[in-house]
């Protein structure tokens, strides 16, 4: 990985990092695993979470005066930490409460059935294929196995945008 690639890692991970989510355990591995999976999507509005992981990277050459020249796709890891920035600084946000960007990351690896996946509990194969299933969309109807399970049933998960079905988690997560 070129030392470019390697500081822009290290940048997205600071995001999600937050000693509150994740006390003394290290997600190292499954980050990278993350990173090296490329997002793609099967409904045509996930477009906008790929174009949001994308920006990252502008805002990453922004903030340390860089030249955005990197090439390769949009990561999984890239798109859910967008998808943990959007939901803190454009709905969730409360300054008393502070910055849960790091919250709604590991609420989603939860979610996944991926937040066992500390660096001493790796299991590659496993998180390839709850990333598979996440990817094609294999999970059940109510969502879960999903960035964001349904506590309805009114609607498959499976036919919804990935920003739906975060706007539907994190009203609920209001109204707890």
């Amino acid at each position: 990985m070129g030392r470019l690639i390697e500081e822009y890692f290290d940048w997205l991970c600071r995001f999600i990092c937050d000693k509150r989510y994740l006390g003394r355990k290290s997600y190292r591995k499954l980050f990278r695993l993350l990173f090296d999976t490329e997002f793609f999507y099967k409904i045509d509005m996930d477009e906008n979470r790929l174009q949001d992981g994308l920006e990252l990277r502008e805002r990453f050459a922004n903030e340390n005066g860089r030249h955005s020249s990197m090439k390769k796709p949009c990561s999984v890891f890239e798109m859910m930490t967008a998808l943990a920035i959007r939901c803190e600084e454009h709905i969730m946000d409360n300054p008393d409460i502070g910055d849960r960007t790091g919250k709604w990351f590991f609420d989603m690896l939860k979610n996944l059935g991926l937040d066992g996946m500390t660096d001493e509990h790796f299991d590659s194969q496993y998180a390839k294929g709850v990333l598979n299933r996440f990817l094609n969309r294999k999970y059940k109807r109510n969502g879960e196995g999903s960035l964001f399970p349904a506590r309805h049933g009114r609607v498959d998960m499976r036919s919804v945008e990935i920003w739906y079905q975060a706007m539907w988690y994190l009203d609920q997560a209001l109204k707890e």
